[in-house]
Protein backbone atom coordinates (compact mmCIF):
# COMPACT_ATOMS: atom_id res chain seq x y z
CA UNK A 1 0.00 0.00 0.00
CA UNK A 2 1.57 3.55 -1.08
CA UNK A 3 0.61 6.76 0.88
CA UNK A 4 -1.63 9.04 -0.54
CA UNK A 5 1.61 11.16 -1.38
CA UNK A 6 3.44 8.43 -3.02
CA UNK A 7 0.05 7.89 -5.45
CA UNK A 8 -0.14 11.27 -6.65
CA UNK A 9 3.57 11.23 -7.18
CA UNK A 10 3.31 7.68 -9.20
CA UNK A 11 0.04 8.81 -10.90
CA UNK A 12 1.93 11.97 -11.75
CA UNK A 13 4.87 10.25 -13.13
CA UNK A 14 3.02 7.60 -15.07
CA UNK A 15 0.58 10.28 -16.90
CA UNK A 16 3.92 12.35 -18.06
CA UNK A 17 5.73 9.38 -19.62
CA UNK A 18 2.72 8.44 -21.20
CA UNK A 19 2.10 11.76 -22.36
CA UNK A 20 5.80 12.65 -23.15
CA UNK A 21 7.60 9.18 -23.81
CA UNK A 22 10.46 10.92 -21.67
CA UNK A 23 11.86 9.79 -18.40
CA UNK A 24 10.02 11.96 -15.70
CA UNK A 25 12.37 14.00 -13.22
CA UNK A 26 11.64 15.79 -9.66
CA UNK A 27 11.79 19.23 -11.01
CA UNK A 28 8.45 18.02 -13.36
CA UNK A 29 6.65 16.32 -10.83
CA UNK A 30 6.94 19.08 -8.47
CA UNK A 31 5.55 21.37 -11.45
CA UNK A 32 2.51 18.64 -12.04
CA UNK A 33 1.45 17.01 -8.99
CA UNK A 34 -0.04 19.67 -7.44
CA UNK A 35 1.68 18.74 -4.53
CA UNK A 36 4.00 21.67 -1.86
CA UNK A 37 7.19 19.15 -1.47
CA UNK A 38 10.65 20.34 -1.89
CA UNK A 39 12.87 18.39 -4.23
CA UNK A 40 14.21 16.46 -1.51
CA UNK A 41 11.54 15.03 -0.37
CA UNK A 42 10.13 13.91 -3.91
CA UNK A 43 13.52 12.22 -4.28
CA UNK A 44 13.26 10.38 -1.41
CA UNK A 45 9.90 9.12 -2.57
CA UNK A 46 11.10 8.00 -5.97
CA UNK A 47 13.44 6.25 -4.81
CA UNK A 48 10.79 4.47 -2.50
CA UNK A 49 8.82 3.95 -5.85
CA UNK A 50 12.03 2.78 -6.93
CA UNK A 51 12.62 0.46 -4.35
CA UNK A 52 9.36 -1.00 -4.69
CA UNK A 53 9.92 -1.99 -8.20
CA UNK A 54 6.96 0.44 -9.50
CA UNK A 55 9.54 3.04 -11.27
CA UNK A 56 12.72 2.43 -12.86
CA UNK A 57 15.97 4.45 -13.49
CA UNK A 58 17.36 4.63 -17.02
CA UNK A 59 21.24 4.84 -17.79
CA UNK A 60 20.89 7.57 -19.70
CA UNK A 61 18.76 9.69 -17.40
CA UNK A 62 18.24 11.12 -14.26
CA UNK A 63 14.04 10.73 -14.61
CA UNK A 64 12.40 7.64 -13.72
CA UNK A 65 9.64 5.55 -15.81
CA UNK A 66 7.12 2.77 -14.71
CA UNK A 67 7.83 -0.40 -14.69
CA UNK A 68 5.51 -3.35 -15.96
CA UNK A 69 4.14 -3.63 -12.16
CA UNK A 70 3.87 0.36 -12.13
CA UNK A 71 1.55 0.41 -15.00
CA UNK A 72 -0.25 -2.51 -13.01
CA UNK A 73 -0.75 -0.39 -10.01
CA UNK A 74 -1.60 2.51 -12.14
CA UNK A 75 -4.81 0.83 -14.03
CA UNK A 76 -6.03 -1.07 -10.99
CA UNK A 77 -5.68 1.57 -8.64
CA UNK A 78 -5.09 5.25 -10.20
CA UNK A 79 -6.63 5.18 -13.26
CA UNK A 80 -9.57 7.82 -14.10
CA UNK A 81 -11.01 6.64 -16.98
CA UNK A 82 -12.08 9.51 -19.65
CA UNK A 83 -15.79 9.53 -21.79
CA UNK A 84 -15.39 8.91 -25.19
CA UNK A 85 -16.26 12.43 -27.45
CA UNK A 86 -19.78 12.42 -29.03
CA UNK A 87 -17.93 12.32 -32.32
CA UNK A 88 -16.40 9.31 -31.45
CA UNK A 89 -19.51 8.25 -30.27
CA UNK A 90 -21.73 8.21 -33.42
CA UNK A 91 -19.18 7.07 -35.38
CA UNK A 92 -18.71 3.67 -33.65
CA UNK A 93 -22.98 4.05 -33.72
CA UNK A 94 -22.68 4.87 -37.27
CA UNK A 95 -20.26 1.56 -38.96
CA UNK A 96 -21.54 -0.90 -36.49
CA UNK A 97 -24.43 -2.24 -38.57
CA UNK A 98 -26.42 -5.47 -37.29
CA UNK A 99 -27.45 -6.33 -41.14
CA UNK A 100 -24.26 -8.35 -41.82
CA UNK A 101 -22.48 -9.95 -39.27
CA UNK A 102 -18.74 -9.95 -40.53
CA UNK A 103 -19.30 -6.88 -41.98
CA UNK A 104 -19.80 -5.29 -38.28
CA UNK A 105 -16.86 -7.33 -37.10
CA UNK A 106 -14.58 -6.02 -39.17
CA UNK A 107 -15.60 -2.65 -39.13
CA UNK A 108 -15.45 -2.97 -35.62
CA UNK A 109 -11.81 -4.17 -35.65
CA UNK A 110 -11.38 -1.57 -38.09
CA UNK A 111 -12.51 1.69 -36.00
CA UNK A 112 -10.58 0.02 -32.43
CA UNK A 113 -7.44 0.98 -34.23
CA UNK A 114 -8.39 4.11 -36.01
CA UNK A 115 -9.84 5.92 -32.82
CA UNK A 116 -6.66 3.94 -30.60
CA UNK A 117 -4.55 4.63 -33.13
CA UNK A 118 -2.82 1.33 -32.09
CA UNK A 119 -3.80 -2.59 -33.96
CA UNK A 120 -8.15 -3.86 -33.38
CA UNK A 121 -8.23 -7.09 -32.93
CA UNK A 122 -11.97 -8.44 -32.42
CA UNK A 123 -12.29 -12.38 -31.63
CA UNK A 124 -14.95 -14.00 -34.43
CA UNK A 125 -18.22 -15.47 -32.56
CA UNK A 126 -17.83 -19.33 -31.69
CA UNK A 127 -19.82 -21.28 -33.65
CA UNK A 128 -20.79 -25.11 -32.03
CA UNK A 129 -20.79 -26.45 -35.51
CA UNK A 130 -20.12 -25.81 -39.03
CA UNK A 131 -23.09 -25.65 -41.30
CA UNK A 132 -25.22 -23.96 -44.01
CA UNK A 133 -28.47 -22.37 -44.83
CA UNK A 134 -28.79 -22.83 -48.53
CA UNK A 135 -26.76 -24.74 -51.53
CA UNK A 136 -27.22 -24.41 -54.72
CA UNK A 137 -25.06 -25.44 -58.26
CA UNK A 138 -24.06 -23.63 -61.16
CA UNK A 139 -22.70 -25.94 -64.29
CA UNK A 140 -19.72 -23.72 -65.53
CA UNK A 141 -18.90 -26.30 -68.42
CA UNK A 142 -18.36 -30.29 -68.81
CA UNK A 143 -17.16 -31.28 -65.26
CA UNK A 144 -16.53 -27.90 -63.56
CA UNK A 145 -19.44 -27.00 -61.81
CA UNK A 146 -20.14 -23.55 -59.44
CA UNK A 147 -20.67 -24.18 -55.92
CA UNK A 148 -22.91 -21.48 -53.50
CA UNK A 149 -22.83 -21.86 -49.88
CA UNK A 150 -24.99 -19.51 -48.04
CA UNK A 151 -24.48 -19.79 -44.35
CA UNK A 152 -26.55 -19.00 -41.61
CA UNK A 153 -25.30 -15.69 -41.14
CA UNK A 154 -26.25 -14.56 -44.69
CA UNK A 155 -22.69 -14.73 -45.94
CA UNK A 156 -22.43 -16.22 -49.78
CA UNK A 157 -19.32 -18.40 -50.08
CA UNK A 158 -18.05 -19.83 -53.51
CA UNK A 159 -16.31 -22.72 -54.75
CA UNK A 160 -15.68 -24.77 -57.96
CA UNK A 161 -16.00 -28.39 -58.01
CA UNK A 162 -14.30 -30.69 -60.49
CA UNK A 163 -16.80 -33.81 -61.03
CA UNK A 164 -16.27 -37.59 -63.05
CA UNK A 165 -18.73 -36.74 -65.08
CA UNK A 166 -20.79 -33.91 -66.78
CA UNK A 167 -23.99 -33.08 -64.81
CA UNK A 168 -26.88 -31.64 -66.43
CA UNK A 169 -28.89 -28.36 -65.41
CA UNK A 170 -31.76 -30.20 -64.57
CA UNK A 171 -29.71 -33.13 -62.63
CA UNK A 172 -28.03 -30.17 -60.35
CA UNK A 173 -31.03 -28.52 -59.40
CA UNK A 174 -32.49 -31.88 -57.89
CA UNK A 175 -29.60 -32.39 -55.93
CA UNK A 176 -29.46 -29.06 -54.76
CA UNK A 177 -33.39 -29.71 -53.68
CA UNK A 178 -32.71 -32.54 -52.45
CA UNK A 179 -29.71 -31.31 -49.84
CA UNK A 180 -31.42 -28.34 -48.88
CA UNK A 181 -34.55 -29.88 -48.13
CA UNK A 182 -32.96 -32.80 -46.36
CA UNK A 183 -29.65 -31.22 -44.46
CA UNK A 184 -30.61 -27.13 -44.59
CA UNK A 185 -29.13 -26.11 -40.94
CA UNK A 186 -27.55 -29.31 -39.93
CA UNK A 187 -23.70 -29.32 -39.22
CA UNK A 188 -21.16 -30.54 -41.89
CA UNK A 189 -20.26 -33.77 -39.26
CA UNK A 190 -24.21 -34.68 -38.75
CA UNK A 191 -24.59 -34.55 -42.69
CA UNK A 192 -21.62 -36.93 -43.35
CA UNK A 193 -23.69 -39.32 -40.40
CA UNK A 194 -26.79 -38.77 -41.69
CA UNK A 195 -25.15 -39.85 -45.77
CA UNK A 196 -23.75 -43.13 -44.28
CA UNK A 197 -27.14 -44.38 -42.77
CA UNK A 198 -29.09 -43.37 -46.18
CA UNK A 199 -27.58 -44.61 -49.23
CA UNK A 200 -30.11 -46.44 -50.01
CA UNK A 201 -32.35 -43.33 -51.05
CA UNK A 202 -29.89 -41.88 -52.85
CA UNK A 203 -28.69 -42.54 -56.44
CA UNK A 204 -24.85 -43.18 -56.72
CA UNK A 205 -24.04 -40.36 -59.22
CA UNK A 206 -25.85 -38.17 -56.78
CA UNK A 207 -23.43 -39.22 -53.76
CA UNK A 208 -20.61 -38.17 -55.57
CA UNK A 209 -21.67 -35.01 -56.10
CA UNK A 210 -22.42 -34.86 -52.38
CA UNK A 211 -19.50 -35.82 -51.06
CA UNK A 212 -17.51 -33.33 -53.05
CA UNK A 213 -19.97 -30.90 -52.36
CA UNK A 214 -19.67 -31.03 -48.84
CA UNK A 215 -16.16 -31.61 -48.42
CA UNK A 216 -15.74 -28.36 -50.33
CA UNK A 217 -19.11 -26.41 -48.45
CA UNK A 218 -17.24 -27.53 -45.42
CA UNK A 219 -13.66 -26.45 -46.39
CA UNK A 220 -15.20 -23.06 -47.45
CA UNK A 221 -16.75 -22.37 -44.20
CA UNK A 222 -14.12 -23.28 -42.24
CA UNK A 223 -11.89 -20.51 -44.54
CA UNK A 224 -14.35 -17.63 -43.61
CA UNK A 225 -14.83 -19.04 -39.68
CA UNK A 226 -11.09 -16.73 -39.06
CA UNK A 227 -10.64 -16.83 -34.88
CA UNK A 228 -10.52 -12.96 -35.43
CA UNK A 229 -9.82 -10.15 -37.22
CA UNK A 230 -7.34 -7.51 -36.61
CA UNK A 231 -6.83 -3.94 -38.24
CA UNK A 232 -3.95 -1.37 -37.88
CA UNK A 233 -1.07 -3.80 -36.99
CA UNK A 234 1.38 -1.38 -39.10
CA UNK A 235 0.26 1.23 -36.26
CA UNK A 236 2.21 -0.29 -34.21
CA UNK A 237 5.54 0.51 -36.24
CA UNK A 238 4.94 3.92 -35.59
CA UNK A 239 5.09 3.49 -31.47
CA UNK A 240 8.16 4.60 -30.79
CA UNK A 241 8.89 2.52 -27.66
CA UNK A 242 8.25 -0.61 -30.06
CA UNK A 243 10.35 0.73 -32.88
CA UNK A 244 13.23 1.35 -31.20
CA UNK A 245 14.05 -2.12 -30.44
CA UNK A 246 13.57 -4.64 -33.92
CA UNK A 247 14.19 -8.09 -31.48
CA UNK A 248 10.65 -6.60 -29.56
CA UNK A 249 8.64 -5.74 -32.73
CA UNK A 250 9.85 -9.11 -34.46
CA UNK A 251 8.43 -10.44 -31.50
CA UNK A 252 4.99 -9.02 -31.71
CA UNK A 253 4.74 -9.91 -35.30
CA UNK A 254 5.26 -13.13 -34.47
CA UNK A 255 2.51 -13.31 -32.12
CA UNK A 256 0.14 -11.73 -34.36
CA UNK A 257 1.37 -14.70 -36.89
CA UNK A 258 1.13 -17.70 -34.37
CA UNK A 259 -3.11 -17.48 -33.93
CA UNK A 260 -3.50 -19.62 -31.21
CA UNK A 261 -1.16 -17.50 -28.89
CA UNK A 262 -3.56 -14.29 -29.54
CA UNK A 263 -6.80 -16.53 -28.94
CA UNK A 264 -5.56 -17.56 -26.00
CA UNK A 265 -5.16 -13.85 -24.77
CA UNK A 266 -8.69 -13.22 -25.97
CA UNK A 267 -10.00 -16.35 -24.33
CA UNK A 268 -9.11 -14.88 -20.78
CA UNK A 269 -11.20 -12.24 -21.72
CA UNK A 270 -14.48 -14.34 -22.34
CA UNK A 271 -13.91 -15.41 -18.63
CA UNK A 272 -14.32 -12.11 -17.29
CA UNK A 273 -16.62 -9.09 -16.93
CA UNK A 274 -16.00 -6.13 -18.33
CA UNK A 275 -12.84 -4.74 -19.64
CA UNK A 276 -9.32 -6.61 -18.69
CA UNK A 277 -5.76 -4.92 -19.31
CA UNK A 278 -3.34 -7.31 -19.85
CA UNK A 279 0.33 -5.91 -19.71
CA UNK A 280 3.63 -7.12 -20.70
CA UNK A 281 4.05 -11.04 -20.20
CA UNK A 282 0.94 -11.10 -17.40
CA UNK A 283 -1.27 -12.85 -20.56
CA UNK A 284 1.80 -16.06 -20.41
CA UNK A 285 1.37 -16.43 -23.81
CA UNK A 286 4.63 -14.53 -24.44
CA UNK A 287 3.69 -11.03 -25.58
CA UNK A 288 6.82 -8.38 -24.84
CA UNK A 289 6.96 -6.38 -21.66
CA UNK A 290 6.64 -3.57 -23.63
CA UNK A 291 3.29 -4.22 -25.19
CA UNK A 292 -0.18 -3.94 -23.59
CA UNK A 293 -3.50 -5.75 -24.85
CA UNK A 294 -6.46 -4.29 -23.18
CA UNK A 295 -10.10 -6.35 -23.94
CA UNK A 296 -13.50 -6.90 -23.01
CA UNK A 297 -16.01 -9.42 -24.20
CA UNK A 298 -18.84 -9.48 -26.42
CA UNK A 299 -22.58 -10.92 -26.09
CA UNK A 300 -24.84 -12.12 -28.58
CA UNK A 301 -28.43 -12.71 -26.67
CA UNK A 302 -27.04 -12.22 -23.77
CA UNK A 303 -24.18 -15.37 -24.16
CA UNK A 304 -20.35 -14.10 -24.16
CA UNK A 305 -19.27 -15.34 -27.59
CA UNK A 306 -16.54 -13.11 -28.26
CA UNK A 307 -13.95 -10.25 -27.07
CA UNK A 308 -12.64 -7.10 -28.36
CA UNK A 309 -9.51 -5.86 -28.19
CA UNK A 310 -6.57 -3.01 -28.98
CA UNK A 311 -2.89 -3.96 -28.63
CA UNK A 312 -0.48 -1.60 -28.70
CA UNK A 313 2.36 -0.45 -26.03
CA UNK A 314 2.49 -0.07 -22.72
CA UNK A 315 2.99 3.25 -22.59
CA UNK A 316 -0.42 3.87 -24.23
CA UNK A 317 -3.08 6.90 -22.90
CA UNK A 318 -5.44 3.84 -21.19
CA UNK A 319 -7.75 6.61 -19.53
CA UNK A 320 -8.72 6.81 -23.08
CA UNK A 321 -7.87 3.02 -24.47
CA UNK A 322 -10.75 1.26 -21.88
CA UNK A 323 -13.72 3.26 -22.46
CA UNK A 324 -12.69 2.96 -26.40
CA UNK A 325 -12.80 -1.13 -25.86
CA UNK A 326 -15.97 -1.20 -23.30
CA UNK A 327 -18.10 0.92 -26.15
CA UNK A 328 -17.33 -1.13 -28.78
CA UNK A 329 -17.76 -4.25 -26.72
CA UNK A 330 -20.70 -2.98 -25.88
CA UNK A 331 -22.20 -1.76 -29.03
CA UNK A 332 -21.35 -4.51 -31.30
CA UNK A 333 -23.00 -6.82 -28.83
CA UNK A 334 -26.42 -4.76 -29.72
CA UNK A 335 -25.89 -4.62 -33.33
CA UNK A 336 -25.23 -9.01 -32.97
CA UNK A 337 -27.92 -9.46 -30.86
CA UNK A 338 -30.45 -7.77 -33.48
CA UNK A 339 -29.39 -10.47 -36.14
Amino acid sequence: MLDKRAQVLLKTLIERYIAEGQPVGSRTLSRHSGLDLSPATIRNVMADLEELGLIASPHTSAGRVPTPLGYRFFVDTLLVVKPLESVELHQLEGHLHPNNPQRAIKAASQLLSQLSSFAGIVMAPRRRALSFRQIEFLRLSEKRILLIVVTPEGDVLNRVLFTERDYSPAELVAAANFINQNYSGHSFEDIRQRLHEELRRIRQDLMSLMSIALEASDQAVSEGNEPYVISGERNLLAAQDLAQDMSRMRQLFELFERKTLLVQILDLSLRSEGVQIFIGGESGVGAPDEVSVVTAPYKVGGEVVGTVGVIGPTRMAYDRVVPIVDVTAKLLSSALSQT
